[in-house]
């Protein structure tokens, strides 16, 4: 009787501390405001030249990898493809619940440390990619947000133009948006019509002034509790990709995962992503309880 009693016990008292660890601190962390939001991201190659472009396409690969596992509808909507090999800058459209809430962690600078083909003898070379996550904006949500005044917004029309620099067609089918109050400036000539590419740009537009909106209201909780996030400033190294160790590291939080290829596959990405979901979460609920 005594050994049940000791059992049951220590089986309570297991369930305890995982209810006080998890559950608890969960239910104190208010509901996400941006949970409705799908994602938007945004790649750009930095410094390392041409494995940086190449670099970016396998960051392309895994997060729509990802989005697949987690059910959600990946699309590329732009992309700039380089003469040689590789690709400039490219944005990709992901639509699923709260895929904005999982993605936006992921802005910063990633860094990829390998030996490139090209490389003849084996020397490591580190190159870097950035990303910026933004919430989609719907057309329907941007009529509600108020983001932004047409008054506000110069709109040119041009030819598309190839790698090089070439026109790629006859018509003015290109499109870029001017907001003139913050410089913001979005181009967009992957659709086949003037009509498509605008919608299209207005859409990424909403997107960076609903991103902008958000980060804003971000600062403000944070010099209003003189407590800043660590890993929001989207300068920083977050994240290295290091091939010859087959090793992937977190900086925001320290975390060392031994299995590259799983990640870049999107499998092990999920790893990272809810670690550091679990870590913005237990931030926010430290602001909450700070009351100095």
């Amino acid at each position: 009787m005594r050994s049940m009693a000791s059992e049951e016990y220590a089986s309570l008292q297991q369930s305890l501390t995982e209810t006080l660890e998890s559950t608890f601190p969960a239910l104190l962390v208010p509901p996400s405001k941006t949970a409705h939001f799908s994602a938007l991201m945004e790649f750009k190659s930095g410094a390392g030249g041409q494995e940086s472009s190449l670099f970016l396409g396998e960051l392309l690969r895994m997060y729509e990898r990802y989005a697949t596992t987690k059910g959600w509808q990946a699309q590329l909507v732009a992309k700039n493809d380089l003469e040689d090999s590789g690709i400039k800058d490219a944005t990709l459209e992901v639509k699923g619940p709260a895929a904005y809430d999982h993605l936006r962690w992921e802005s910063g600078v990633h860094r990829v440390q390998r030996v490139p083909a090209t490389e003849s003898k084996g020397r490591v070379h580190t190159s870097a990619v950035a990303v910026v996550v933004l919430p989609l904006m719907e057309e329907n949500d941007s009529k509600t947000e108020e983001l932004y005044n047409m008054s506000d917004i110069k709109l040119e029309v041009m030819r598309a133009r190839g790698a090089g620099g070439q026109h790629v067609n006859k018509t003015e089918s290109a499109v870029r948006l001017t907001h003139i109050p913050t410089g913001i400036t979005v181009s967009m000539q992957d659709e086949r019509s003037q009509h498509q590419n605008r919608r299209r740009a207005f859409q990424v537009l909403s997107s960076r002034l609903m991103d902008l909106k958000l980060q804003r209201e971000m600062e403000e909780r944070r010099d209003t509790r003189r407590n800043l996030v660590s890993g929001a400033d989207r300068s920083d190294k977050i994240r290295t990709y290091n091939f010859a160790q087959e090793r992937v590291t977190d900086h925001r939080i320290g975390l060392t995962l031994m299995n590259l290829t799983s990640v870049l596959e999107g499998d092990g990405l999920e790893v990272i992503v809810d670690a550091i979901k679990k870590h913005q979460d237990e931030t926010a609920m430290e602001e909450m309880l700070d009351v100095d």
